[in-house]
C-alpha cells in the first residue's frame, strides 16, 4: 500500500532522529533500569539484562564514553564493586528518547 500521507516523511525525520546509542536493545534495558533506581551495582545490572559480563562491561563503557552513566568502582571487604548511575546527561537524555519513542508510535 503506497504511502501519499504529507505527514510522512516528518515521521521519518522523527525515526532518523532517535538515539541509536539508546536504541540498541542491551544499552536500552541498562538505561531503563538505571532510571529508576537512583544507583546499581554490576551484579544486579548482569541479573537483571541477562548479559554476560563482557557485553555488559562493553555496553556500560559506551554509555560512560557519552556521558551517560557514571561508573565508581572500589572495594568493598577487599573485593571490587562497580557501582553505576545515569548522569544528568544520561536522565535527560533518556527522557528524550523516551519522548521521540512516544510520537513516532503515535
Amino acid at each position: 500500500m503506497p504511502v501519499s500521507d504529507s505527514g510522512s516523511s516528518e515521521e521519518l525525520q522523527q525515526i532518523a532522529g532517535i538515539d541509536r546509542l539508546i536504541h540498541e536493545p542491551a544499552r536500552l534495558m541498562i538505561m531503563a533500569y538505571l532510571y529508576v533506581v537512583e544507583s546499581a551495582d554490576f551484579l544486579f545490572l548482569m541479573r537483571q539484562t541477562g548479559l554476560t559480563p563482557g557485553n555488559l562491561s562493553s555496553h556500560t563503557s559506551k554509555l560512560e564514553a557519552a556521558g551517560y552513566i557514571e561508573i565508581v568502582k572500589e572495594f568493598v571487604d577487599k573485593k571490587p564493586h562497580t557501582m553505576l548511575r545515569l548522569t544528568d546527561a544520561g536522565r535527560g537524555a533518556f527522557q528524550d528518547y523516551r519522548e521521540q519513542m512516544m510520537e513516532v508510535l503515535r
